[in-house]
């Protein structure tokens, strides 16, 4: 892969993606939209990835939009808004629906995009030092990135209509009080803590994990009768097709700890 904006590394069955913009604050590119795109379609396509880890290099994890980029833009600006939000929306889908688990390792401020991108983790840690504000509407426009459909269901659709409207900033600790992390980690401890779990998750039932996912993304728009359907397929399909849960029934009738291999 020809990345730019992030770097990319696959070790013991886990991805990790950095974000790799310090000196703009790691502030969303088109070209970081393209290579999270492209990284995301890798991790959902290689089933040697298990678990995935995204976080950022230097003092923060993402400031949100290339604000510079826009007005360089003039008024290309809406041409350039379509492409970004083409790639990171695809790149989204990808991660949300993949069967690796996405850890997202919040290592200083999370603002505008890079609230958005944080919200699609599966499991959020936060440094202690990690701040955290929608800012966008502080610039006039509107929110992106999947935020409008995660926040108002992590938080409820008035305190996203606040977050979204008046932009209040919170540390970690008040994140975690509002259920948008996971967990809060000392700083120096942020990626110890993300990638023990992430080795954790990588020896685990990676298909089943998938299907974990894709039923609680899809219950937000299904009746009751749908999304038992949903459950029935996915538990019957794991059954009749994965060495994995006829692994694990087997382990646990025989009093044993399951050997998963993601298949």
């Amino acid at each position: 892969m020809n990345l730019q904006d992030l770097t990319f590394a696959v070790a013991n069955n886990v991805a990790t993606i950095t974000l790799n913009r310090p000196d703009e604050a790691n502030a969303l590119s088109l070209r970081m939209a393209q290579d999270l795109h492209e990284v995301a379609t890798h991790c959902d396509s290689n089933p040697a990835i298990r678990a995935v880890i995204l976080t950022a290099t230097g003092k923060m994890f993402c400031a949100g939009g290339d604000v510079l980029s826009f007005a360089r833009a003039g008024d290309g600006v809406n041409e350039l808004m379509r492409s970004m939000t083409t790639y990171l929306h695809a790149a989204i889908a990808r991660f949300q629906r993949m069967n690796p688990p996405l850890i997202i390792a919040v290592n200083g401020t999370a603002a505008g995009a890079g609230l958005s991108i944080m919200l699609t983790g599966d499991i959020v840690l936060a440094a202690s030092s990690a701040k955290f504000t929608m800012a966008y509407t502080g610039i006039g426009v509107s929110p992106d990135g999947s935020s409008s459909f995660f926040l108002p269901r992590l938080v409820g659709t008035l305190k996203a209509k606040e977050m979204m409207l008046l932009n209040p900033r919170y540390d970690a600790a008040q994140a975690l009080a509002l259920g948008l992390v996971t967990e809060v980690v000392a700083d120096d401890q942020l990626m110890t803590r993300a990638q023990a779990m992430a080795a954790q998750l990588a020896v685990g039932p990676t298909m089943a994990y998938g299907e974990v996912k894709r039923l609680l993304t899809d219950s937000f728009n299904s009746s009751l009768e749908t999304q038992m359907e949903y459950e029935t397929r996915a538990i019957a399909g794991l059954t009749r097709y994965t060495r994995d849960a006829r692994e694990g029934i087997a382990a646990f009738s025989q009093k044993r700890k399951p050997e998963f291999h993601g298949s």
